[in-house]
């Protein structure tokens, strides 16, 4: 009989590559780890896995079972969460998975609303940028996922981008698009329940003296086609460079980083413009830079969409829902 801690352990053996990682990932000892690998396939009468040289692989019947054993744990997720429900969210577990910045601006206020009201509803948040945190949630590792998509590309939930450089800036969008085709299966949300959140503006970081700082109003992407350009987290560089391209340009990266309060400081250093999305500057003091709304080639004002992702059953289980709501309610404060 399959046993749901053997699928636990498959999964973390699928992961990690070895027993005594899995081990480390599941806090139990390796010999342990062993010992349940090999009563799983002495349950299904056929090797799980393959060691090489320097690990180990799933066989193809390790494949299909870890397949499936994603649904089962998930399933099993969903139904743990529905029995502890039963008393009227006097129990029950949440755990998020957030990018940063909704993890400082969303995340804080909604958590400590549900807690005012279920006390015994436990929460957990761990962070992570998608397409990780979607697996992570189809994993049976969380049950939901904060992410956000542009909807200027076609839906994806995260574009990567190019390194600074490094090549032509024709070269780093190509790479930019061909990497975003690599990661197109991860942009499929059909399989989720998707709770729109917010429309996150994306702000134009001007340095004070900028002489488009003072004019008043939106500033287009074009007007912006000869800076030097000081951009943000990976996905953020990646959706940059698409609205360049749509603009007419491809941007100039001197700098890359994912850390907000760099990213203002180099601007209001004089050393290039940036374009954040306006719950980053929530969290961070923006001295010495001028923020302006920033336009698309359209005429369209730029954002990102953020929203919460979780699967169907585990949108029937109450903490779930309720956790949800909370969001939703932390959201339109925004």
């Amino acid at each position: 009989m399959i046993e749901a801690r053997h699928l636990r352990v498959l999964r973390a053996v699928a992961r990690t590559g070895s027993f005594s990682a899995a081990a480390r990932e599941l806090g139990c000892t390796q010999p342990a780890i062993s010992q349940q690998m090999k009563a799983l396939e002495k349950s299904v009468d056929t090797p799980l896995v393959v060691r090489s040289g320097r690990g180990m692989q799933l066989s193809e019947a390790g494949r299909v079972l870890l397949k499936h054993a994603t649904g089962i744990l998930a399933g099993l997720s969903a139904a743990e969460e529905e029995v502890a429900a039963i008393a009227g969210l006097r129990a029950g577990r949440v755990r998020l998975v957030s990018f940063p910045t909704a993890s400082s601006t969303l995340v804080p206020p909604a958590v400590a609303r549900l807690r005012d009201g279920h006390p015994g509803v436990r929460v957990s948040l761990v962070e992570a940028e998608p397409p990780e945190s979607l697996a992570m949630l189809r994993g049976g590792e969380c049950e939901i996922a904060l992410a956000f998509r542009y909807p200027q590309s076609d839906g994806a939930v995260a574009l990567p981008a190019p390194a600074p450089a490094h090549g032509t800036p024709r070269e780093a969008r190509a790479e930019a698009n061909l990497e975003a085709q690599q990661l197109s299966a991860g942009s499929d949300w059909s399989d989720l329940v998707v709770t729109p959140l917010l429309d996150d503006p994306l702000v134009g970081l001007l340095p004070a003296a900028h002489p488009l700082a003072g004019r008043g109003g939106a500033v287009s992407l074009a007007e912006l086609a000869g800076e030097q350009w000081i951009a943000g987290c990976p996905q953020c560089r990646g959706h940059l460079v698409e609205l360049c391209a749509g603009a007419g340009f491809e941007p100039r990266i001197d700098f890359a980083t994912d850390d907000y309060p760099a990213v203002v400081g180099l601007v209001a250093a004089g050393l290039g413009v940036a374009v954040l999305p306006r719950l980053a500057l929530r969290s961070v003091r923006p001295d010495g830079v001028s923020t302006v709304p920033v336009r698309t080639a359209s005429g369209a004002p730029a954002l990102r969409q953020v929203v919460a992702l979780t699967l169907p059953d585990l949108a029937e289980v109450p903490a779930v829902a309720l956790m949800l709501e909370r969001l939703a309610g932390a959201a339109a404060d925004h």
